[in-house]
């Protein structure tokens, strides 16, 4: 969803991309690599020079149950492959100037209402372990003298694929609802914002580490459940018990959604990034207009 959205706004802007692929090619600007191969991209020269790259592989964290081997495909299809791609750049005559990388605001883990930002400690559980391991293994890059910024995603709206996509045929029928007591935090982000701030940051000469890829108004699930329903014109009288919730998906019920997570784009902020949708108000009618 975001490299798809990510390539179209760059070849709005003009801008030369190389994308890799693990299929075969299908057009010039396309280079074929495997991270479970070595060296993971044959023709690396391909590589050199270039101004930035940016790294958002990872398998769904909502597409299965966490069963024991797809917890191995969520952690080997991150890090394995930024290790890989940190690697293959490490080694470059003239590698890029800075590695974008995505992560996720899972590295906080369950924390309640605390706010947090980029200086807060990393949480414990499946995903904030698999967040730490995922942003270490690009350290190849990082020892190589590339900036390397870690982009902590949180939950992406938008009209496309994805979470939102999801919910909105549950809502329109008026069966929408809060997940068990609806008081955990949800750190969200506009997909059209997320996309300005990486262009943003692709033009900072200083920019590196961790970045809270989230709008500075986080909200409960409870008043993102109101906020949804009251936009469509529905009402959201229901809830999900959390017993429920841990019958049908197991482990990512608490990991995900059950877990607060309050985090706060702090060094954005300070860069002085303007959010064009910075509350959930802004963020629905822009991303759902009411004649959809």
């Amino acid at each position: 969803m975001v490299g798809d959205a990510l390539r179209n706004s760059m070849a709005q802007k003009h801008f030369n991309v190389l994308q890799l692929v693990r299929r075969n090619p299908e057009a010039p600007n396309q280079l074929q690599w495997n991270p479970a191969s070595s060296p993971a991209i044959a023709h690396v020269e391909a590589l050199e020079g270039l101004n930035a790259a940016i790294h958002l592989s990872g398998a769904n964290l909502a597409a299965h149950r966490w069963t024991p081997d797809y917890k191995r495909e969520l952690t080997s299809s991150r890090i394995d492959s930024t290790r890989a791609l940190a690697t293959a750049l490490a080694g470059l005559r003239n590698p890029p100037k800075m590695l974008l990388m995505a992560s996720a605001v899972g590295i906080y883990g369950n924390r309640g209402d605390e706010l947090l930002d980029e200086t807060s400690a990393p949480g414990k559980g499946f995903l904030a372990d698999l967040c730490q391991q995922w942003e270490a293994a690009a350290q190849p890059a990082v020892e190589a003298g590339i900036r390397v910024l870690y982009l902590r995603f949180g939950m992406i709206l938008t009209a496309g694929p994805g979470a939102l996509a999801r919910l909105l045929p549950i809502f329109r029928m008026g069966l929408g609802g809060r997940l068990g007591d609806g008081r955990q935090f949800m750190s969200w982000i506009a997909l059209d914002d997320l996309l300005a701030a990486i262009f943003y940051l692709l033009e900072s000469p200083t920019a590196s580490g961790p970045f809270n890829f989230t709008a500075p108004n986080p909200i409960t699930n409870a008043q993102f459940t109101r906020a949804l329903a009251g936009h469509l014109h529905r009402p959201a009288f229901f809830a999900v018990p959390k017993p429920a919730l841990r019958l049908a998906f197991g482990e990512m019920a608490d990991e995900a959604l059950l877990a607060s997570v309050r985090a706060y784009p702090a060094k954005l902020a300070a860069t002085g990034f303007q959010f064009s949708c910075p509350s959930i108000v802004h963020a629905l009618p822009a991303i759902l207009p009411r004649n959809r």
